[in-house]
């Protein structure tokens, strides 16, 4: 039996569902603290917030590099404990951030151990969402996701506050928060005994780069970037329409709650969306991006960015399902490990836009990649539906004869 059959395991509990739920929800915080407390952190060592985000960026492009291999270095070993040891180095990354700038540890130090708390962030995501495949019925699998994107949410609107507050007291504290709230999942995920042994696993290298993959991969990462280019771009929006620059959470905070909406949807409703619902969610993100991008007014922006976040959490889920169907099974936390880097390449490809062309030019080639990933889905579900067809044909054809 595969993983992911109900048969091939006893009906999970509750409490090892509540349990991954917390892990995926804690697993994020770092990295949703990090814009702040690595800015306050720069700023506090005499230099300017742009040190902050230098750490990002080393944080985020070692995250993209370390994903697929360092999830290959742990198919042998048990998911919980490969789990376990990742997030032990990036808390003992965090910690030496903490000490390093408690004792004034230099600035490109503090770059260098940014991008190793990073690098295990890609194959910690991949590893966590393919545990839920271990003991989750497939019949709960869309509601599982559904209030694991909910809480993901709720994490990325509580962090900032939470390193806010203590940054404020000393921004090392913000780290250290973020160290240990970052090691949660270590203790929460559940146990899932051994791994398979040498022999067990499959010996053959099937790609995990099919056209199919790739498609998805692509809408991922194209999602990312449109909601990544309303978060970043907030403060540029809120000057743009003459406002101060604070009131960024005119356009941060209606897609927050929005998507935390569209998450609860999904954990209601607990099915796998049809072919037309998923393309009918694509185009509303991009009448969303192209809202955005459009800058008529306030209001249409701000109903821009309420369009992404509804459909957020619900593309989210799909891609994950999706890819969870697509890929071979033992090969699913390395395709779940480039899900959570296509979503990080989304977030750089926003970055580098908005930081290189301006805003009006770089929230138009936004819309114009998700335009481009929902064109791809509908072609290939009209090809999909032809091959169907000519399969369908032939075999009355042959019957005939």
């Amino acid at each position: 039996m595969t993983i992911g059959d109900p048969g091939s395991r006893p009906h999970p509990g509750r409490w090892r569902l509540v349990r991954w739920a917390a892990s995926s929800a804690t697993l994020g915080f770092p990295q949703a603290a990090a814009p702040v407390a690595f800015a306050l952190l720069a700023v506090s060592l005499g230099g300017a917030a742009s040190g902050g985000a230098a750490m990002i960026l080393a944080m985020t492009l070692a995250q993209v590099a370390g994903a697929l291999p360092l999830t290959r270095l742990g198919r042998a070993l048990p998911m919980a404990t490969f789990l376990k040891l990742l997030l032990a180095v990036r808390t003992a990354a965090l910690v030496a951030i903490a000490l390093g700038a408690a004792f004034g540890m230099s600035l490109p130090w503090l770059i260098a151990l940014a991008a190793c708390a990073g690098l295990v962030n890609g194959a910690a995501a991949g590893t966590l969402r393919a545990v839920l495949n271990q003991f989750a019925p497939v019949s709960g699998m869309s509601r599982a996701l559904g209030i694991a994107a909910t809480l993901n949410e709720l994490t990325f609107v509580a962090a900032p506050v939470v390193a806010s507050g203590l940054g404020s007291i000393s921004p090392v504290f913000g780290i250290v928060a973020m160290a240990a709230v970052g090691a949660l999942p270590a203790l929460l995920i559940p146990n899932l005994g051994p791994a398979a042994a040498p022999e067990d696993i499959p010996r053959e290298r099937t790609s995990i780069l099919s056209p199919p993959i790739l498609l998805w991969l692509a809408c991922t990462m194209a999602g990312g970037a449109t909601v990544a280019a309303v978060e970043i771009g907030a403060v540029a929006l809120a000057l743009a329409f003459g406002y101060e620059p604070a009131l960024a959470i005119l356009f941060t905070v209606p897609l927050c709650l929005a998507s935390v909406a569209g998450g609860i949807w999904v954990s209601v409703r607990n099915r796998r969306p049809s072919r037309r619902t998923v393309m009918a969610q694509l185009l509303v993100m991009c009448a969303g991006s192209g809202l955005a991008a459009a800058g008529l007014s306030v209001a249409a922006t701000l109903a821009g960015a309420v369009l992404i976040g509804l459909v957020l959490a619900p593309l989210a889920t799909h891609y994950s399902l999706i890819l969870d169907t697509l890929a071979p099974p033992h090969r699913r936390p390395e395709v779940f490990a480039l899900m959570r880097t296509a979503n990080a390449c989304g977030v750089i490809l926003a970055s580098a836009l908005l930081t290189a062309a301006s805003l009006p030019t770089a929230l138009l080639a936004i819309t114009g990649v998700m335009v481009a990933a929902t064109v791809g889905v509908g072609v290939a579900g009209v090809r999909g539906r032809h091959a169907s067809a000519a399969r369908v044909g032939g075999s009355g054809k042959s019957g005939g004869t």
